[in-house]
């Protein structure tokens, strides 16, 4: 069963600036090692669907989602249809900037496609898990890195 994941960065900028970053879908492969390309069908916001490309290696896979938060300066997330999971980047205003939150949650489960995939070409959902995790870390440290050098 796949687990429920996070990963917290603290940023030294106010939430408007972190949402700036995050908030602008085309800047996602920017900032995740994973994401190619991030295209919204429309202006985002809550249900709003987007276009996916994502890499593991030489891998390459596309997906969809639907946007099912979209708060300017709080939070944003969105439903891959493939396997359930909800990512979702939340801010949180610290005395100091902004404490950025990334999760991915699997309230339901993922699908059978989506776990025969993990095993037969992504090496078996703990690694695959374990790999989501780092490029989670990797993922806010490039946005704190981005944001910061604005500041």
């Amino acid at each position: 069963m796949p687990k429920n994941l996070e990963a917290t960065i603290d940023i030294a900028a106010p939430p408007e600036q972190v949402w700036a970053a995050i908030g602008d879908l085309k800047r996602m492969p920017e900032f995740s090692p994973q994401c190619i390309r991030m295209v919204a069908l429309g202006t985002p916001k809550a249900g709003t669907w987007t276009l996916n490309l994502n890499r593991d290696g030489k891998k390459h896979w596309p997906t969809t989602a639907r946007i099912v938060r979209y708060e300017p300066n709080q939070a944003f997330a969105f439903r891959i249809n493939e396997n359930r999971s909800v990512w979702s980047y939340t801010l949180e205003p610290t005395a100091t900037g902004t404490r950025l939150i990334e999760r991915r949650d699997v309230p339901n489960g993922t699908t059978w496609f989506s776990r025969k995939a993990i095993n037969a070409a992504l090496g078996g959902e703990q690694p695959f898990e374990e790999e989501l995790v780092r490029g989670m870390n990797e993922t806010l440290g490039k946005i704190k890195a981005a944001v910061e050098a604005q500041v």
